[in-house]
């Protein structure tokens, strides 16, 4: 299928690796220029030339810590400069700190407020106007499955992810009129660094092997195996595309079944 990206500016977050990285990838793939974004310059000079070689793509590399409103600025107006316009946002950043509900400290709390909510709300409002001069776009939010279930070590991410559910909601009913769809992706059971740093949290925790805690991982999900990041990437790709053009305000889950709850 011809997603009819060619043309597309696309700007994507934690983009050195894992997920962001899929997502660069499938979106380069199907003819959008892509800006890879991410703390670390040297991983993202390597991925980027990576995919480059793969799809012939044009891809901008932006190194920067997203974390802080000055530099999403600067990412922003370099591309918008470099490129003429907007298209695509694919908001993904690192996870909050692991922590169990009643022991997180003040720190982690910032951390993870600052790290998985206001990144999302930030990212989504400044590229809003330059979305609406290219007569619309994509929003796309990589969040986690825990914002449908619960999983031990991860309470702030399932309690910050919630609220950028609930933002993604109402800016979807505030923007749609322009043209533009903002969607939530949620990943479960997906082999990445942020997975391995919590099944290997979680095999400590049980006195069992990092080998074993991926297996039982993967038995957890209806299809029997653990999912690989173009996986998602591939939901993004459409997501972003205008094959999706009645798709706005939802979240949806890539993990092969893992999450057991009706809605």
């Amino acid at each position: 299928m011809d997603l009819g990206l060619k043309d597309k500016v696309a700007i994507v977050g934690g983009a050195s690796k894992g997920l962001g990285r899929a997502c660069a990838e499938v979106l380069s793939e199907e003819g959008a220029t892509v800006v890879m974004c991410s703390r670390t310059l040297a991983d993202l000079e390597t991925s980027a030339e990576e995919i480059r070689k793969s799809t012939g793509g044009e891809i901008m590399v932006y190194a920067g810590d997203l974390e802080k409103l000055e530099v999403i600025q600067d990412l922003i107006n370099q591309t918008v400069n470099e490129y003429g316009h907007l298209d695509i946002m694919v908001n993904n950043s690192g996870g909050p700190p692991l922590a169990r509900s009643f022991n997180a400290t003040e720190e982690q709390w910032d951390i993870a407020v600052q790290r998985s909510l206001l990144f999302f709300a930030r990212m989504c409002r400044e590229s809003i106007p330059h979305l609406k001069a290219s007569g619309g776009g994509r929003i796309i939010n990589i969040l986690a499955s825990t914002v449908f279930q619960p999983i031990p070590n991860l309470a702030l991410s399932g309690a910050t992810r919630m609220g950028v559910v609930a933002f993604a909601k109402s800016l979807s009913q505030e923007v749609g009129r322009d043209n533009i769809l903002v969607n939530n992706v949620c990943p479960g059971s997906i082999l990445s660094d942020r997975m391995m740093s919590n099944v290997t949290a979680r095999a400590n925790e049980l006195g069992i092997s990092v080998e074993d805690a991926l297996g039982e991982r993967a038995e957890d999900t209806a299809v029997g195996r653990l999912g690989e990041p173009k996986e998602l990437g591939n939901l993004v790709g459409f997501l972003a595309s205008s094959k999706s053009s009645y798709i706005t305000g939802t979240t949806i889950l890539v993990d092969g079944g893992l999450v057991q709850s009706v809605m």
